[in-house]
């Protein structure tokens, strides 16, 4: 079956008709022309120089790309697919696929040259509210493929926003989700946690997420025949999930334009992912790591690595420069994309501005993309506003 994401708007002088073309594996390759028939006139869809195939996803589905073509009340479609009513909608698409393809949102920060544009990648987006979404997203597959996850009840050690992810996830799949956090995790953090089902065991809190890794791993030690042990800080498909989606995204939206990464160090995988994608499109892009400048910090979400457990899938090489930041700093600077920007992110969002703010500083020109990875709406309690 050929399934069909459409919408359409009115034209300078016809109304348009614009299709996205979800092509069943086994029915073909993915840059296979796709033919539209209209009564008697006939259109052949090629694929997009500006967005080839995606890779599969989720539901078996090559992602196809946009296609415009004039509206019509019924299309036939040919080529390597079946004929199906262009009647789909994006209600058709699970979670799974709505993960990702994030804007970037300009930030006219002081003090930066007129050349230099600071962009901010707004992860907050994602279904489930945050940059986690596409790890979590790829280690459950990854678990699912390879039969890892099957009867037994997903475990993992987060501050939150992978836990949030997992639990999202688990609730579409049908798996259960057991999280060690940290004691100090903000309330909303632990009450979506409960709103989706998952069991959370409350570790530490002046241990922060490395106590919660050494409780997951005792843990999945003991009971390993109850337990997939995701273990996000070490699993590839982390990495593999950024180099896959949200590298190649960036590099889209600015045109090839990038000269700077900004991204927070928690796991890492964001930026090791993301920056390896980048590097390979042009050798010279420039990867910021931003960490707290103390192990006692207020960042949720980010590590101070040279005082925690380092991740196994951190790769130290990558950084051009790293950049810590004091925690007031961080929340100063969140009150202020609040407040000037409409911007209502989370404190590692604040921290990354920060740091974006002062490479946009040194520079005469330059594209520099941080990575915001959630909103407010999970810090609210915490009365930085």
């Amino acid at each position: 079956m050929l399934l069909v994401q459409s919408s359409e708007w009115k034209g300078e002088s016809e109304r348009l008709h614009l299709c996205q073309l979800y092509i069943p594996t086994g029915r073909g390759r993915a840059d296979a022309p796709v033919r539209v028939k209209q009564g008697a006139k006939e259109i052949e869809s090629h694929p997009s120089k500006h967005q080839p195939p995606a890779p599969l996803d989720a539901g078996g589905f090559f992602v196809r790309r946009w296609t415009m073509i004039e509206a019509a009340r019924n299309f036939e479609f040919g080529g390597p697919v079946e004929q199906h009513p262009c009647r789909v909608t994006a209600a058709g698409r699970g979670l799974f696929d709505l993960v990702g393809s994030t804007p970037l949102v300009p930030i006219a920060l002081p003090g930066v040259a007129p050349g230099v544009q600071i962009l901010a990648k707004a992860e907050w987006l994602n279904p489930g509210g945050s940059v986690k979404d596409r790890a979590a997203r790829a280690i459950v597959l990854e678990a699912e493929r390879t039969g890892e996850l099957a009867n037994k009840r997903l475990l993992d050690a987060s501050s939150g926003n992978t836990a949030i992810a997992y639990a999202m996830l688990g609730a579409v799949r049908g798996f259960a989700v057991t999280i060690c956090l940290p004691q100090n995790a903000s309330a909303e953090r632990k009450a979506t946690l409960a709103a989706y089902g998952a069991e959370v065991i409350e570790t530490d809190p002046l241990e922060g997420t490395d106590g919660a890794i050494r409780h997951a791993r005792r843990l999945a030690a003991e009971k390993a025949d109850d337990y997939y042990y995701a273990d996000q800080y070490n699993n590839p498909a982390n990495v593999r999930a950024h180099y896959e989606t949200t590298g190649p995204e960036i590099w889209r939206q600015t045109l090839g334009g990038i000269t700077h990464l900004v991204a927070g160090l928690g796991t890492t995988g964001t930026l090791v992912g993301t920056g390896r994608y980048l590097r390979e499109c042009d050798a010279d892009v420039h990867l910021v790591a931003v960490e707290p400048d103390d192990g006692f910090h207020g960042i949720e979400g980010l590590k101070h690595i040279p005082t925690s457990i380092v991740p196994g899938i951190y790769d130290r090489r990558l950084p051009t420069r790293t950049i810590r930041v004091h925690t007031e700093q961080a929340y100063d600077m969140t009150r202020t994309l609040a407040r000037e920007f409409g911007l209502l992110v989370g404190p590692s969002s604040g921290a990354a501005a920060v740091a974006a703010e002062e490479i946009a500083s040194e520079l005469i020109a330059g594209c520099v993309v941080a990575i915001f990875p959630d909103s407010a709406a999970r810090y609210i309690s915490l009365g930085l506003w």
